[in-house]
């Protein structure tokens, strides 16, 4: 939807190029362009092409801690530098502002000038904390700037002031933008400008503080609640509710596979549409052993989905040697609609987790859909969640544990209706911290609904682009270095029915034997790219012959090489130099 009004935009302006008496013709005259409510809402059009695609959400967790794929990224093997780095483009914001230095041209009630400049400060918000999240200060622009302006060659403005200036810029968009809801999910309204909002203050209130040596840790506690008001003022509304259509084996991944947007829940997608012809790639990505990135998720993460009785798996005894059919049963629903196992089919086929793709055992379908036709196209058109209303509820129930303040009726309305949702019986709060998530992802947190509040978003929202963030504002990128363990495997040389269809799937050897089992997939382990963690069982390693590190100053991105060249005032981050 929202590329074909680009596409409108384009040719309305081809059509009134006559009027463009002093400007090129290819130039926007302040005088003719921003009139009419019409001209302002085509200009606006334009702002939504800043926003994730597709295929960026496909993407979106390449470089996270639960999934391995056939090489690790390049920012962990120390072979990035600022040489290499991009994302310094400043074209969409001068877009945005000249529309914010014209826009009220137009002789139109006051009311509807609000509602436009809500927008454009909407997408001004959503640019700079992309900025702000990668490079942390950055200069500060709300004017257009001539070649001639000093300003171009400016130091870096302090995060701090900078994010002044986009909360300023979220709340009066969260006042002004209309509250209409989108039966499409293709537009900004009230409640998208307020959900993100409520992204952008949980970012910026735990990094503050967790990162103490930003030296912003007496504001963090600021920004956590107005996280949590602006999530909260999208509850109360009322507009937006889980999705709990259709059996809950379903309801879950239902959000991911269709081409309409399912606005039960969503609030605003990535739209694909097959008649027009708008695609993602993720059956290619996903499925093909040479087009994606291979990427599987690792077993320290699906030990953190719990039981259908809202037990925890790892509190059960040898969970770390149980063979993969057994693991996976009568856990938490969202199991089975993240990844293959006992009952996915594909064409009425069953179809298990296929080593050709997956290292672990743990293979993706999320995102995937159950036609084999575009497993080798990019040819998806099922639209993707950009924000969801399960987000939101993540967001205040973490601010709200964040500053202590996590109710027994907020835990109810916000984890435990997720938890409902995946079918878990017993969503009630936790009484004790989980060791499991203590040893193996958060030593220095004992709270036991901080933990359950992380284990849940973890789940709720992996392979939507969240992760990396995560790591980031909780300052744990070491979790990056961690071990990528796999399914365990009983016996080598022993061919074993991963989907209990009655047909074995694969067997794990040293070499490929000379008489092949039919429909079997032989998986090497070479002692090298990947192991088992015993002699003859184990579970599987993979990827263990890549270095990867994490360091501090690798929470912020390097500025590009080139641009601190064209301005020496930029001061490059610490650590980058």
């Amino acid at each position: 939807m929202k590329r074909l009004l680009t596409l409108l935009t384009i040719m309305t302006c081809i059509s009134c190029q006559d009027a463009f008496e002093l400007y090129p013709p290819d130039r926007l005259s302040p005088a003719t362009a921003f009139n009419t409510a019409d001209d302002l809402q085509l200009y606006v059009n334009s702002f939504y092409n800043n926003l994730p695609t597709g295929n960026t959400i496909v993407r979106g967790d390449a470089l996270s801690d639960y999934l391995v794929g056939r090489s690790p990224s390049q920012y962990l093997t120390g072979t990035f530098n600022a040489a290499q780095a991009t994302g310094w483009g400043w074209g969409a914001l001068r877009n945005i502002n000249y529309f914010l230095e014209h826009f009220r041209k137009a002789e139109i009630p006051e009311e509807e000038l609000n509602h436009y400049e809500g927008m454009a400060r909407f997408f001004r918000a959503w640019f700079y904390y992309d900025k702000v999240k990668q490079f942390g200060d950055v200069p500060w622009y709300d004017t257009v700037l001539d070649v001639a302006d000093e300003d171009l060659y400016k130091p870096r403005d302090p995060r701090s002031m900078v994010m002044e200036q986009v909360l300023a810029d979220l709340d009066f968009a969260g006042t002004h933008i209309r509250p209409n809801k989108d039966n499409t999910a293709s537009f900004v309204n009230k409640w998208v400008a307020l959900g993100f909002k409520s992204r952008v203050c949980l970012f910026e209130g735990t990094l503050r503080k967790y990162h103490p040596e930003l030296g912003l840790q007496e504001t963090a506690d600021f920004w956590l609640e107005q996280a949590a008001e602006a999530a909260q003022e999208v509850i109360e509304n009322g507009q937006y509710q889980l999705n709990m259509q259709g059996p809950l084996e379903l309801s879950y991944r239902n959000l991911f596979i269709h081409e309409t947007p399912n606005t039960t829940e969503i609030m605003l997608a990535a739209v694909n549409s097959l008649d027009l012809r708008v695609f993602n790639d993720a059956n290619w990505y996903w499925t093909s052993a040479t087009y994606g990135g291979r990427y599987s998720f690792i077993k320290s993460f699906i030990n953190t989905f719990l039981m259908r009785d809202g037990s925890r798996f790892t509190d059960r005894g040898g969970y770390d040697e149980m063979p993969f059919w057994e693991e996976v049963e009568d856990r938490d629903l969202r199991l089975q609609q993240v990844i293959r196992m006992r009952g996915y089919e594909r064409e009425g086929v069953p179809t298990p987790p296929s080593f050709t793709y997956t290292y672990t055992g743990y293979h993706p379908l999320k995102f995937t859909l159950d036609s084999r036709r575009t497993d080798g196209v990019a040819e998806n058109n099922n639209s993707l969640p950009i924000m969801r209303y399960a987000e939101v509820l993540l967001n205040y129930a973490e601010a709200r544990a964040e500053l202590g303040t996590l109710t027994q009726a907020a835990w109810e309305l916000t984890i435990g209706k997720l938890r409902e949702r995946a079918g878990l019986t017993d969503t009630g709060m936790p009484s004790s911290a989980d060791n499991y998530l203590m040893g193996t992802y958060f030593p220095e947190i004992s709270d036991p609904l901080l933990l359950e509040v992380r284990r849940e978003r973890g789940i709720e929202l992996c392979l939507e682009g969240f992760r990396f963030d995560d790591l980031v504002r909780w300052r744990k990128g070491e979790l990056l270095e961690m071990p990528h363990d796999g399914m365990y495997v009983p016996e080598m040389d022993t061919a074993y029915d991963l989907n209990s269809d009655g047909n074995p799937d694969v067997a794990f050897v040293t070499q490929t034997p000379q008489n092949p089992a039919e429909g079997v997939y032989y998986f090497i382990i070479d002692g090298n790219q990947h192991k088992l963690t015993g002699q003859s069982n184990g579970k599987i390693i993979a990827m263990d012959n890549f270095v990867r590190r994490f360091e501090d100053h690798q929470y912020f991105y390097p500025i590009p090489f080139d641009e601190i060249v064209l301005n020496p005032n930029l001061e490059q981050n610490p650590g980058w130099e």
